[in-house]
């Protein structure tokens, strides 16, 4: 069996991959049709011209897909992996709906390209990355609590590692947007897409969307850490009519030590 045929790893797997590509195949046909400058583009500025803007939209649709779905499946997970703990539950839970608005975020910006409805587009960048830096603050809370009886030291210094990644690029992003946008190098910046590496203020610019593209794979780089654990789960479903059972099918969510069984009926 190859790796991503064990458990449920394909979700995570399938979302780093085509998120990796969101960004990277509209980036190659908006640099080989000159609509942005090769040098690092903000990453929404690959997606504003057709037909990059078509192939950036349903790409990023269809990550907020796969998003969601590891992030239920991740939260299923940590719940019947802890049954008992209330402290986990609620932060657990907290960290889905946190999840659920970062997904949301993700939708605004692939469906309102900032050249159209630039207050909604960054509305939804906001949603994602800013609220999307909570979730992934949580899901490195809940790798400390649960070590070392489910999660091992390593994967939450891993995490750890990943979130202060996450927070130095938002930083770092921050700043050097708040100043390239304060009217200090000129207006209408928000919706230029040339820029020439003697003008004024073109150093923040690099230094902004730099960030962006850092923050954006510090967030991928999240979700890979995923994989591991999803390797060690299945679901079961159960299909009943007048309480007997008429179809069943599972597998076992096995941790190192623990053996659980992620189970639904309908």
């Amino acid at each position: 069996m190859w790796w991503f045929q064990q458990g449920l790893c394909f979700l995570p797997s399938a979302l780093v991959i085509w998120s990796a590509a969101s960004f990277i195949f509209p980036y190659i046909t908006a640099i080989f049709l000159r609509h942005v400058d090769p040098l690092v583009p903000y990453i929404s500025d690959t997606g504003i011209m057709p037909p990059e803007r078509c192939l950036f939209g349903i790409m990023l649709n269809i990550s907020t897909f796969l998003c969601i779905a590891t992030m239920y499946v991740r939260y299923k997970q940590v719940c019947a992996l802890n049954p008992e703990k209330p402290k986990i539950a609620k932060l657990n839970k907290t960290g889905l709906i946190l999840g659920m608005i970062s997904c949301f975020g993700m939708c605004l910006i692939s469906n309102f390209q900032k050249s159209a409805l630039y207050a909604v587009h960054m509305l939804g960048a906001c949603l994602t990355f800013g609220i999307g830096t909570f979730y992934l603050l949580i899901q490195t809370i809940l790798s400390y609590m649960m070590q070392p009886d489910i999660h091992g030291k390593e994967i939450f210094w891993i995490r750890l590692t990943l979130l202060l990644w996450c927070v130095s690029s938002i930083l770092s992003m921050s700043v050097s947007t708040i100043l390239l946008f304060s009217g200090r190098y000129g207006t209408g910046l928000e919706q230029k897409l040339h820029w020439n590496p003697e003008e004024k203020g073109y150093t923040v610019h690099i230094t902004s969307t730099m960030s962006e593209w850092s923050l954006a794979f510090s967030f991928l780089s999240f979700f890979l850490t995923y994989i591991r654990d999803f390797q060690k789960i299945s679901l079961r479903a159960a299909v009943s009519l007048d309480g007997q059972t008429l179809y069943d099918t599972s597998r076992s969510l096995m941790t190192d030590e623990n053996p659980v069984l992620i189970s639904g009926s309908i």
